[in-house]
């Protein structure tokens, strides 16, 4: 008899609690209502400035980007290592004033030389001698008379001026040449791969399959470097 006592107040006790368990939570939905009205209230206060989205910055190009090849070309053809100066390689024009001066000053020493042989063989060969005051009396004797040079050896000597200025003058043409390339070389590479100042460079480990480049490795995969631009 007891236990029958205890099982209806428990049956009871679950009924109760299932008939609470049913009853909407009021408290809770009015508080939710509440905030959405002042949501909507400081949503509608009168005078407040809207959200403006941020403007994005435009990219900003090297002025390089303008160069153009034909304009370095023509300077360069005009006066050398003027169209290094217009693609801002200044370091290059020494380099280029160097060569030409060098090569310049070949000419200079040979053409010299070959003059002076060469009117020493034309005295030889008219079997004329100079008297003083001629041209090239003393290397005349200097040569002909104590060096006791014949008329093989200074045209020898002729002959090997002479093409030493030759090929000093072509070295000049080949050297104004190699300046007008190498503007019209950089004029065009600066003109073509001009990019964006924002540009970022990550390096970051990674795997490679070795089917494909290193098929000698026992494992599937080699250890390799992953090197990623970026432009923003």
């Amino acid at each position: 008899m007891r236990y029958k006592y205890l099982f209806v107040i428990w049956l009871l006790a679950g009924c109760f609690s299932v008939a609470a368990a049913q009853n909407p939570d009021t408290s809770s939905s009015a508080k939710n209502k509440t905030s959405n009205i002042k949501q909507k209230k400081r949503d509608t206060v009168p005078g407040k400035k809207a959200v403006v989205p941020k403007i994005k910055k435009e990219k900003v190009y090297h002025p390089d980007s303008l160069h153009n090849p034909h304009t370095a070309v023509m300077r360069s053809l005009m006066i050398p290592g003027w169209g290094q100066l217009y693609n801002h390689r200044w370091w290059k024009v020494p380099v280029i004033y160097g060569g030409i001066g060098l090569l310049g000053w070949a000419i200079v020493f040979n053409a010299k030389y070959y003059s002076q042989f060469l009117t020493i063989a034309q005295y030889l060969e008219h079997g004329k001698v100079p008297k003083p005051g001629d041209k090239y009396y003393n290397e005349y004797n200097l040569y002909v008379l104590q060096a006791h040079y014949g008329s093989q050896a200074i045209n020898d000597a002729t002959d090997s001026y002479r093409r030493d200025r030759d090929l000093s003058i072509l070295g000049v043409l080949g050297a104004w040449g190699i300046n007008v390339v190498d503007a019209y070389i950089d004029a065009k590479f600066i003109h073509s791969y001009t990019v964006d100042n924002n540009l970022s460079m990550k390096i970051t480990p990674g795997l490679i399959n070795q089917s494909a480049y290193a098929q000698n490795f026992g494992n599937s995969y080699i250890p390799g470097i992953k090197i990623t631009f970026t432009l923003r």
